[in-house]
């Protein structure tokens, strides 16, 4: 974890994902999917799903988890934002705690430890598409100096609601 980046839980431990992180990582992950607004679908992951999901990323090397007493309490990963060759030094990342863990520390030393990667990878840009309406994720990105790059109105849907997509975006070189 970078020293830059407080965190009030000393003890967390941030680690590349293994396959054996698997189940932990999507339960937190469909969790999110049946609760809340951060990932758009009404779908869960199937385990194969989750398991082709994690897999990718482990093979990039842009899957991380956060261990608390020896159990998995986050997730945090990055990949292409687009598919398109243009795109390819730009990623997009996603963070995730459970609950009962949030507001310790953990989602920051996740954070820290993406941007670390994906700097020392060569990338050039790393976007977060935050539902604007998450505040704390809004802050914590901020934190970690990610700016504002804009917002689109109504371009999701869940719950009966529409949702607008807050863009930030950090340069990493």
């Amino acid at each position: 974890m970078n020293p830059r980046y407080e965190t009030r839980a000393p003890a967390v431990k941030v680690r590349p994902a293994h396959e054996d992180d698997l189940d932990a990582v999507l339960a937190i992950r469909n969790h999110a999917i049946e609760h809340g607004t951060a990932l758009w679908t009404d779908t869960p992951q199937s385990h194969e799903e989750g398991a082709a999901w994690l897999g990718a990323h482990r093979e990039r090397g842009s899957a991380y988890v956060a261990e608390l007493g020896g159990e998995v309490v986050g997730f945090g990963v990055y990949g292409p934002w687009k598919a398109y060759s243009g795109f390819r030094h730009t990623v997009e990342n996603s963070v995730y705690v459970t609950g009962g863990h949030q507001g310790a520390g953990i989602g920051s030393a996740l954070l820290a430890t993406l941007v670390d990667s994906a700097t020392a990878a060569g990338l050039h840009i790393m976007i977060a598409g935050i539902e604007s309406g998450n505040a704390a994720s809004i802050r914590l990105h901020e934190r970690h100096g990610f700016e504002h790059a804009g917002t689109v109105r109504e371009v999701g849907t869940k719950f009966g609601r529409w949702l607008d997509l807050t863009l930030m975006r950090r340069q990493l070189d």
